[in-house]
């Protein structure tokens, strides 16, 4: 029998319209056309601002509208596609929501076209590490795993290249998660704590844009919860799909748990399997050996032999800007920790260790609770260097610290304009067996693009 051809895709012909062009909005620019779409790539920042932009999509069928998202561009509007940093309240989403016109973004469209079985991570803290870690994992086991989504690449770049017999590890954020109406297959919910209120307003409304990760699971799909966090194992109650957990404190039937000092993975037959020693985990910190959990029970359920899992665990180290050792000079240790964009997350870096700690934090604010980070620095740290556009809050943050619980604590504190002033004024302060540690609880976009290039430009600072 001759072979058919191929059915077309169903973007195939349509008018979609992409808001923002950073690294989701190019990835969506450059793949769209390759189904037949007919596309429109808009951005609010003006011409002058995006060389780089104009020269990658020079001479391709792509259309540019820079400088504002205007409403006509939704005349004639199949489909709009919103980057991840796109907020859903922008004029132009909503009158798209009000005309009928399909919404949806990256993940959406990947999800609705990827051939392998897709592995989906997210959390407020520790999913970039436990989705490295999952791939890392499925690479020990042979599988040719692809990793991406809201770390790494685009996974829409590697959909041609991607083979039914493959493994995708994906990390969602919730800017994704809001607009999804698919779930993959393999889905963890490792935390929700507060962040992104500035986005999202309330905690409820953060709260059920992580839920869309499991919500629209099948009977027979996995999903799994941190038993740990009240808020993800409250969620696990509503998941339509068999429910697996990890936990620090406690055994769980199906999932993974700490027993003493040894990592334990409980399949669906419901037998034990010790995976690994804590001690041979090389990530410091509670925070990790719970991403660890995490990452075993993903991985176990997907069919991993536990023999990858303990090879992957046992020689895995951390991720790019995330307790990331950038050098040790004079014997002072610099660790660039650039991810942490919560106080929470400063708080998990702060008890990971027990040296002598000089803390850069600050950058700008996303409307959070700030009192548990700014105790602990106080009981922890010898010195805390306060610098960007919130690093005069994060100093009354500290010194309401030290009033209401320990007037005695700290050596020095001192409030910079910026990295490169912290950078200079911690070099000033540390001496031989301190802990420089950059982890600002705050985003970059006061200054940087994003965390990475925060964290690139701290490494550089402190290399040079």
């Amino acid at each position: 029998m001759p072979t058919l051809p191929p059915s077309p895709d169903p973007l195939h012909t349509q008018r979609v319209v992409v808001l923002g062009a950073a690294r989701q909005g190019r990835a969506l620019g450059r793949w769209l056309p390759t189904i037949g779409a007919r596309v429109t790539l808009s951005d609010n920042r003006p011409a002058d601002a995006l060389p780089d932009v104009i020269a990658e999509f020079a001479g391709t069928p792509v259309e540019l509208a820079l400088g504002g998202h205007p409403l006509d561009l939704l005349d004639g509007c199949d489909v709009l596609c919103v980057s991840g940093g796109v907020p859903l309240t922008l004029p132009i989403i909503q009158e798209a929501i009000r005309r009928g016109v399909r919404v949806t973004n990256d993940a959406q469209l990947f999800l609705e076209r990827c051939p392998a079985p897709v592995l989906g991570i997210t959390g407020s803290a520790g999913k970039t590490t436990t989705t490295a870690l999952t791939g890392a994992i499925c690479r020990a086991a042979g599988r040719t795993a692809h990793v991406g989504g809201n770390i790494g690449e685009v996974l829409l770049d590697d959909l041609l290249d991607i083979t039914p017999g493959d493994i995708v590890v994906m990390e969602l954020s919730s800017f994704q998660l809001e607009l999804m109406t698919v779930s993959p297959p393999v889905a963890a919910v490792l935390n929700v704590t507060p962040n992104h209120l500035d986005r999202h307003g309330t905690m409820d409304a953060y709260t059920a844009a992580k839920g869309h990760i499991f919500q629209h699971q099948d009977p027979a799909h996995i999903a799994v919860f941190g038993r740990d966090d009240p808020v993800a194992y409250g969620l696990s109650r509503s998941a339509p799909g068999r429910v697996a957990l990890f936990s620090l404190r406690e055994r769980v039937a199906r999932g993974a748990y700490l027993d003493g000092d040894r990592l334990v993975l409980v399949g669906e037959n419901g037998e034990p399997q010790p995976i690994t020693a804590r001690s041979a985990i090389r990530l410091r910190g509670d925070h990790n050996v719970q991403n660890t959990l995490a990452a075993c029970v993903v991985a176990g359920e997907s069919g991993i032999p536990t023999d990858a899992i303990r090879t992957a665990v046992e020689t895995f180290t951390a991720v790019e800007h995330r307790q990331e050792l950038v050098a040790v000079i004079d014997g002072v240790t610099w660790v660039n920790d650039s991810i942490a964009t919560a106080p929470e997350r400063v708080s998990a870096a702060l008890r990971s260790y027990t040296e002598p700690l000089i803390l850069l934090a600050g950058g700008r604010d996303k409307n959070l609770p700030w009192d548990e980070m700014a105790d602990l620095a106080v009981l922890r740290c010898r010195a805390v260097i306060a610098f960007g556009e919130y690093g005069g809050r994060v100093l009354e943050h500290i010194q309401h610290a030290r009033l209401r619980r320990y007037p005695s604590a700290l050596e020095r504190v001192v409030l910079c304009d910026d990295l490169p002033c912290a950078v200079a004024a911690a070099r000033e302060i540390a001496r031989s067996g301190d802990v420089v540690l950059l982890s600002p609880g705050g985003t970059s976009y006061d200054t940087y693009v994003d965390f990475a290039a925060r964290g690139q430009h701290f490494r550089d600072l402190v290399r040079g």
